[in-house]
């Protein structure tokens, strides 16, 4: 760990069992990392499966969010502790963009620009996914993925499909410490 942190965006999303709980519990163990400290949570939005091919319409819905954390630890830490909430949440990496039980991804984390067989930082793909975007400009009208745009201008080039779902937030009542 560093004493310094860092602003970190990620994107969660569960297309696969109780997507809602699945979603709680993956923000809760985010909550629990040393190092991180959670900023905002972002109200949650549905959209269609993103598959190799395109879009799914007959697979199960995801339900989307993002969060900002500040993080004072190495970018790689973080990616293997969020893969690690991933498989602690019945996480399966059978098929490349398949369905899954959750999915957490590393958006933006400060400036940082890294590019290798691990992690690709801003995420490679996040200026066009409007269920990444949606979310995030909820939590920062500002936002900005370094090196592509401001995300308000990237969410309107998706045509921004996503729709909020009703009923789903898990935001600060849903964060108290675990009993």
């Amino acid at each position: 760990m560093t004493d310094r942190s860092e602003r970190v965006v990620l994107a969660l999303g569960s297309n696969l069992g109780d997507r809602t709980a699945t979603l709680a519990g993956a923000v809760h163990d985010l909550a629990d990392l040393a190092g991180l400290t959670l900023v905002a949570v972002s109200p949650v939005y549905e959209s269609t499966a993103v598959k190799l091919d395109g879009a799914d319409e007959n697979a199960p819905q995801y339900l989307n969010a993002v969060l900002t954390i500040d993080y004072s630890g190495d970018p790689y830490d973080l990616l293997d502790a969020v893969n690690a909430i991933e498989a602690g949440h019945g996480r399966v990496r059978a098929e490349r963009w398949g369905d899954r039980t959750l999915d957490i991804d590393l958006i933006v984390f400060g400036q940082r620009s890294i590019d290798d067989d691990r992690l690709t930082l801003p995420h490679p793909r996040a200026a066009e996914r409007d269920f990444v975007l949606a979310p995030w400009l909820d939590l920062d009208p500002a936002a900005a993925i370094p090196g592509r745009g401001l995300v308000r201008d990237l969410l309107a080039a998706t045509g921004n499909a996503v729709r909020r779902a009703a009923d789903t937030a898990f935001g600060a009542p849903t964060l108290e410490p675990r009993q």
